[in-house]
């Protein structure tokens, strides 16, 4: 049994007397949509505030804790409260990014961010799940050219790819033209069976898996074959004017500047083109990669914008963003012990010519040296 003094004591209980209650009443909501099963959901809510006790009962939502942390996880829960009964299937990536803009309290609120719906179909609505993944969204609609730079899991094919689907239901375009440099992730894969598109197609299967996920996946082949749809690995477009076309370039960190270039000069009119691409990810046996370029070229130039995503907008695994950070901090450290080598070899080169140019001066002197010649008056 422990024991104190009253003194002690006293501070204890005025300490439980100051704590602030809250609840919340989940009217109109299955408590499984806005709890996630095995209260997943609820736990990350938790996780994101870690100093509040939170209790359910029924459909009661009671948050106990210092008033200012239970204000803030308050609002997160009001902000999935709404979304829920907004119809949003929310997951556990979705409650993550949920706390982190509520955190940043002079930005937009999650149910401004996910309240936009891109594409529905199938029974699965997609839309933006982060603010960078939001500003994203924003700059295809108000640009021409959109850069999309970012790491693995931000959403950067995926959305743009809903985006040229949804331009075609409004018919804002005639056609979709999505491309891939067909470059070896690292491996030599060396001769592969079959004809030229029993070649290609293993380069481009994550685009058409992404287009069955989006539309009906019997209708697919037959826009494909009307030309509605084309998916074709980038040197497919050399001489070619893109008019009425919606044009994804995905893994654009593996095209060289002359494949740029060219993809970009095919711009035509009433036309909209989204490149995509991961810096750090490049598979190019030699050479520098177009994207890194093209942010130097091109940077400043009205109506094509540069959207960089991080790896707080990753939507994947949780695990994902975590992975992304730590290559991140290892390359940084890497060019950080690059640039300190670089600079002691340089160092080192000075003082070879320094040496070189000046030999009398950097020859040791002896007694014999000093000494006066004989002869001489």
């Amino acid at each position: 049994m422990r024991t104190c003094s009253r003194a002690a004591w006293e501070r204890e209980a005025s300490s439980v007397s100051e704590l602030h209650t809250e609840t919340v009443t989940a009217d109109g909501v299955a408590m499984v949509q806005l709890l996630g099963p095995q209260d997943r959901l609820l736990r990350m809510v938790e996780s994101a505030h870690p100093d509040v006790d939170v209790h359910v009962r029924g459909n009661e939502i009671t948050l106990r804790g210092a008033e200012g942390d239970v204000r803030a996880a308050r609002a997160l829960v009001d902000e999935l409260l709404q979304m829920t009964k907004a119809g949003h299937a929310l997951g556990e990536a979705d409650v993550a990014s949920s706390a982190r803009m509520m955190r940043d309290e002079s930005g937009p609120r999650p149910s401004e961010v996910m309240g936009e719906a891109i594409l529905s179909s199938r029974g699965k609505t997609i839309r933006p799940k982060t603010v960078g993944q939001k500003d994203y969204i924003d700059a295809i609609d108000q640009n021409t050219i959109v850069f999309g730079i970012g790491p693995a899991g931000t959403g950067k094919t995926y959305l743009a790819m809903a985006k040229a689907v949804q331009a075609l239901q409004r018919r804002e375009v005639d056609r979709i033209i999505l491309t891939r440099p067909a470059v070896e992730a690292g491996e030599r894969l060396g001769f592969l069976p079959g004809t030229l598109t029993d070649k290609i197609d293993p380069y481009l299967r994550p685009l058409y898996d992404a287009l069955n996920e989006m539309m009906d996946p019997e209708l697919v082949p037959k826009l494909m074959a009307t030309g509605t749809i084309e998916v074709a690995p980038l040197a497919y477009m050399r001489g070619r004017t893109l008019n009425n076309s919606f044009v994804v370039l995905d893994e654009a960190q593996n095209t060289t500047p002359e494949q740029m270039k060219m993809f970009l000069t095919r711009l035509g009119f009433g036309t909209k083109m989204v490149v995509t691409g991961d810096i750090t990810q490049v598979d190019l046996p030699q050479g520098a990669s177009g994207l890194r370029l093209v942010t130097r070229v091109l940077e400043g130039i009205d109506d094509i914008h540069f959207a960089r995503l991080t790896s707080d907008d990753v939507v994947r695994h949780s695990l994902v963003g975590r992975i992304v950070d730590a290559y991140s901090e290892y390359d940084e450290r890497r060019l950080a012990a690059r640039h300190e080598r670089d600079e002691a070899a340089e160092f080192a080169n000075r003082a070879e010519r320094r040496a070189a140019n000046f030999p009398k001066a950097s020859r040791a002197t002896g007694p014999r040296d000093r000494m006066p010649k004989r002869g001489r008056s």
